[in-house]
């Protein structure tokens, strides 16, 4: 038989782009409720500390608004439900860019059989963190600002871990951690997932984080390339670290996302909108799970200059919504 001919350069990305249906337009918009379960163990500190395992259902970066369908939004909330998690956390981001769709947010919230446990996210502060808070806690969630508190699941204790978001500059891990147990469980929810390490110094084995929508095309590993390199985010999608070895070290889950701020472009099969589900207590590689643990990249913290713009956005915001708000109520001002 004659030798086949080698194949062109590129080749191979030509046909993966195909594939990912990158080329047709539509894709680019995604409305569709196809929605990934992925599945892992969690640390094997966990399998010393409980009795009986726990299902912990993580969901983030829901983005409530115009961008992503509720219909997306509902199928989350059903598919959390048929696994019946001991309780749901949300890891920030539960709006776009306004408060517009508040009441929506709070209808999925309590569409949730298990307990809502969430830490807000940038665009929660962007949009108006006190009201997204307030939306949040009407609806039955639990809000975790910088604090740690500790719930009964299964008849046994869990230490709950939240960070306000790192990204606008509300993160305060001393005072999150202040007064931390060891001989409890503790789980960690941090919208920023590089707020982890220190997370993990302080005895959580495990952290749960968004913000990245892993990047939203993870085709060749753009994802990486933007995230990573361009921005400087250690971890972007997946999983991180160790469930193996116990402190200092730990390990952060960065979740997909279920919806978009901008386009809901999901190329890629890491990029589909996702819940996770952890089996804290079953140890790692006692079922099949989606991926192993990854390594970090190398990331790049943001300069003092950053985060003193990304504070100054969040209060810009604030002044402009006020404006608004005496302008409509009659109280004069500047309306733009």
């Amino acid at each position: 038989m004659p030798a086949s001919s080698p194949k062109p350069a590129g080749a191979g990305l030509a046909a993966a782009l195909a594939r990912s249906r990158m080329l047709n337009p539509l894709a680019w918009f995604d409305t569709s409720a196809q929605i990934e379960v992925r599945r892992f163990a969690g640390p094997a500190a966990y399998a010393a500390q409980l009795t009986a395992p726990l299902r912990i259902a993580h969901v983030t970066d829901i983005h409530v608004g115009r961008i992503t369908p509720m219909k997306v939004q509902r199928a989350a909330v059903e598919l959390v439900n048929a696994a019946q998690p001991d309780l749901v956390c949300i890891t920030g981001d539960f709006v776009c860019h306004s408060q517009m769709f508040l009441d929506q947010l709070g209808e999925l919230i309590r569409g949730y059989a298990a307990p809502v446990v969430a830490v807000l996210g940038n665009h929660d502060h962007w949009s108006g963190g006190p009201e997204v808070r307030q939306a949040l806690q009407r609806a039955g969630a639990e809000v975790l600002d910088n604090v740690h508190t500790t719930i009964t699941l299964r008849g046994q204790p869990l230490q709950l871990v939240g960070l306000d978001d790192a990204y606008t500059g509300h993160a305060d891990v001393e005072r999150a951690i202040r007064g931390l147990r060891h001989d409890v469980p503790s789980l960690g929810l941090s919208h920023i997932a590089e707020e982890a390490d220190r997370l993990w110094a302080a005895g959580v084995p495990l952290v749960l984080s968004g913000h990245t929508h892993a990047g939203q095309v993870t085709l060749a590993r753009l994802n990486e390339l933007a995230l990573g390199r361009l921005i400087g985010h250690k971890y972007v999608h997946g999983l991180y670290g160790t469930r193996a070895e116990p402190r200092p070290r730990g390990s952060v889950y960065v979740g997909a996302g279920i919806g978009a701020a901008v386009i809901p472009l999901r190329v890629g099969e890491r990029a589909r909108r996702e819940v996770t589900l952890f089996e804290l207590g079953a140890l790692p590689g006692s079922f099949e799970e989606h991926h192993d643990e990854q390594p970090a990249l190398p990331g790049r913290p943001p300069t003092e200059r950053q985060i003193a713009k990304r504070i100054a956005k969040v209060e810009a915001k604030r002044e402009r919504r006020d404006r608004r708000a005496r302008a409509k109520n009659g109280g004069g001002g500047d309306a733009k």
